[in-house]
């Protein structure tokens, strides 16, 4: 018993030696690791990124500034990992030689996979991080939907309607806003054309001249002033070189449809040096009257040219440049489709010079951009008769406007709790001149300063917020004309506008978006003044002095997610308006002109709706896609009616088949019936569209594409709520067969 009881303690005393051994092993000083994470794109600091020990649960994150630390790290050799939403994991080997503290820099480089491309409009930083639904379209998939205008080219897009009196004047409609709620900009800056002041009039850019077309739905008010209530359509061209090869490039492409014996043919030249480029441009298109199933549209001819050239520096701290450019159209309006001898028809040019320069420098404000837009537009409104064997014709009404819009954006070093932010200012404003014998407003002298401030939150590594405000002052005042002798009245607006969104990326593919937004809009010269008939829109116009501002407040909500077999968004929205201006049919006829009388009228109004969009990948060259989108809005007073030009629920399916060389694909739009119509406005039934495209990649001596499509293949009979021609009793447009060609020239 002895011995057992001996040999017990030697193994005890043992195990406490190994013990404190292993406590002294445990208690032995390790080394600080402290270091910066840094982004490889923009070379700052990335905050709230994850750094990890591999192999173990050791781990943190960023702070603020990038900078990490851990404590008394084991002295062996390591390896530690970075891994964050939006970038590349990382890994770097750490080879501690003494006990010594160790600093490092670790360079990552953002994702190659994003959720989405980054959309320029939606933010002044190009973070690439959403808080509102928005679409992109560039390259191939721009000239897949080449038509005669950019309403027909996003028609049929989530959330994207068309307002029309033919081809020639079809405007975006986003979410059932319409006129100058929806913003269509030239590079950010206002085009100063006047297409949101009626159904008859058309941008001044042929869309064989754009790039590239962002869409922002929803308010997007903080960066581009009052008016933006319903979203922004960004046009982007390369009249300002950016990125060029050296020596000479070009393109040449063609266009031909049967819907309306159109022919269309553009060019573009660039001349790329070290430092520099110089690029020119040259876009015609001829067209004639619109065939339905129901015969031809009268008037709904078009002629137009475009042109521009530009020059395009890069320095080391600077780049940017000048283009000018050059629109003129000629187009028919459908008068009165019972008596071929009378028509309308619009001609208007717009000369304009855009400019845009990027500088990067030291301090705190590390960048900087500089944007101005400014141009002259003569459009004049012909009234024409068939007498004598000839056409005689009148100016009733004309359009003089010259605009300027500039914008001086300034973006931040990330400090304190905040990301890259940016300040800016913004000057627009115009002088119009309107006159005839059917001038039916006054003209207008506007100008809006605005400065507004744009910040983005990181609260983790997966969620951040974004926030912003916006001043407006702006002064109005009303020009006389002949018709308005005696008009003399002023108007004087500080507007405030704001909006707070949130961005949360809980897995990888997965991003869920909101924002919160106050906008704010001022009356139109139109809504306060029009009397009288606007021979351009076909209707007898009224308007009130005693319309107020709208405001509006309201909330947008996305959700994306996407690997590489299936994409889908779903997004919703709730906008309230107070003083919602609403061009109300009466049901009443002007018994001069003939026409039906509609009066701006304000009231309280709602809308709510959203989009949902998918798109299946079974294999890298099938996709199937489905969309659907639904709007609904209304009088939010006692009344509770529907507002007018309201477009109904829609859905579309489409398959595509990508070979390499070419595809093919069919698309099934549909449109319900539209029965939730204001008093006095007509419902609309139904209807369902068939369409086909393929298109062949030719790399041969350059870069060809040729693309056939086919629209209404079935040649179906169909007027579409949104259409000014339906008030007319006239059906849309019947088959189509459209043929693109473009060659890239290097």
């Amino acid at each position: 018993m002895k011995t057992i009881s001996i040999s017990k303690k030697l193994i005890l005393v043992l195990l406490l030696i190994i013990f404190s051994m292993k406590i002294s092993s445990a208690n032995e000083p390790g080394f600080i690791l402290k270091g910066k994470v840094i982004s490889t794109d923009d070379k700052i600091p990335i905050p709230f990124i994850t750094i990890m020990i591999e192999n173990t649960n050791n781990g943190v994150s960023t702070d603020k500034n990038g900078e990490f630390q851990f404590n008394n790290l084991p002295v062996e050799s390591s390896r530690i990992l970075v891994r964050g939403m939006g970038y590349q994991t990382t890994w770097m080997e750490i080879n501690p030689l003494n006990m010594d503290d160790m600093y490092i820099e670790i360079m990552v480089p953002p994702s190659i996979y994003t959720l989405n491309e980054v959309v320029f409009t939606a933010s002044p930083t190009a973070s690439g991080f959403r808080y509102q639904s928005d679409l992109s379209f560039v390259g191939e998939e721009l000239q897949k939907r080449s038509e005669v205008s950019f309403g027909e080219m996003l028609d049929g897009e989530p959330g994207i309607a068309m307002r029309s009196l033919g081809s020639a004047p079809a405007r975006p409609v986003i979410r059932g806003m319409d006129g100058d709620r929806i913003l269509i900009l030239e590079h950010g800056e206002r085009m100063g054309d006047v297409s949101e002041s009626g159904a008859g009039h058309s941008l001044t850019m042929d869309p064989l001249s754009a790039n590239r077309l962002e869409v922002v739905k929803g308010p997007a008010s903080l960066m581009y002033g009052s008016s933006a209530l319903g979203g922004v359509i960004n046009l982007m061209t390369s009249d300002i070189p950016e990125d060029w090869d050296m020596g000479s490039t070009g393109i040449l492409s063609a266009q031909g449809a049967t819907v309306n014996n159109m022919g269309a043919g553009f060019a573009r030249y660039t001349l790329g040096m070290q430092n520099h480029a110089f690029t020119g441009r040259f876009a015609y298109r001829n067209s004639g009257n619109i065939t339905t199933p129901e015969g031809k549209m009268p008037g709904t001819y078009m002629n137009n040219y475009d042109a521009a050239t530009g020059f395009g520096i890069q320095r080391e701290n600077v780049s940017g440049g000048i283009s000018l450019s050059l629109n003129s159209q000629t187009y028919g309006l459908p008068e009165h489709m019972d008596d071929p001898y009378e028509q309308v028809e619009v001609r208007q040019q717009r000369y304009g010079m855009n400019g845009r320069f990027n500088f990067d420098r030291t301090g705190f404000f590390d960048k900087a951009q500089l944007r101005f837009n400014a141009s002259i537009l003569r459009q004049e409104e012909f009234e024409m008769e068939w007498e004598d064997g000839r056409w005689d014709q009148d100016v009733e009404l004309y359009h003089h406007k010259n605009a300027f819009s500039s914008t001086l954006t300034l973006q931040h070093l990330p400090f304190s709790i905040f990301d890259r932010g940016a300040i800016g200012l913004n000057i627009h404003g115009h002088n119009l001149d309107i006159g005839g014998d059917e001038a039916y407003t006054p003209g207008e002298n506007r100008l809006n300063a605005g400065f507004f401030i744009y910040q983005e939150v990181p609260l983790s590594g997966k969620v951040r917020m974004q926030a912003g405000t916006r001043l407006d002052i702006q002064h109005t005042g009303a020009i006389a004309n002949e018709v308005f002798p005696d008009v003399d009245q002023t108007r004087n607006a500080a507007n405030f506008t704001g909006s707070l969104g949130i961005n949360y990326r809980p897995l990888n593919g997965l991003e869920i978006g909101g924002q919160f937004a106050r906008s704010h809009r001022n009356p139109m010269v139109e809504e306060l003044f029009a009397n009288g008939p606007h021979l351009c829109s076909g209707v007898y116009e009224l308007g009130s002095t005693d319309l107020k501002d709208e405001t509006g407040h309201g909330g947008d909500l996305f959700v994306n997610w996407g690997n590489q077999f299936i994409q889908f968004e779903v997004s919703t929205f709730l906008n309230l308006f107070d003083n919602f201006i609403i061009f109300q049919p009466t049901g009443d006829i002007d018994p001069a002109s003939n026409l039906p009388i509609f009066e701006y009228t304000g009231d309280k109004a709602r809308f709510y709706g959203g989009e949902f969009s998918m798109n299946i990948n079974p294999i890298n060259s099938l996709k199937f896609g489905i969309s659907m989108d639904y709007v609904n809005a209304r009088r939010n007073s006692d009344s509770r009616e529907y507002l007018p030009f309201i477009p109904p629920f829609r859905f579309r399916a489409e398959t595509e088949y990508d070979f390499g060389l070419g595809w093919i694909s069919a698309k099934i739009r549909s449109a319900a019936t539209q029965n939730r119509v204001a008093p006095e406005e007509d419902a609309t039934d139904g209807y369902t569209l068939l369409g086909m495209a393929a298109g062949f990649r030719i790399n041969s001596l350059g870069n060809h594409v040729i693309i056939l499509r086919g629209d209404n293949i079935l040649n179906t009979k169909y007027r579409d709520h949104l259409s000014r021609v339906e008030d007319r009793h006239f059906s849309m447009p019947g088959r189509n067969i459209n043929l693109a060609y473009r060659l890239y020239l290097n």
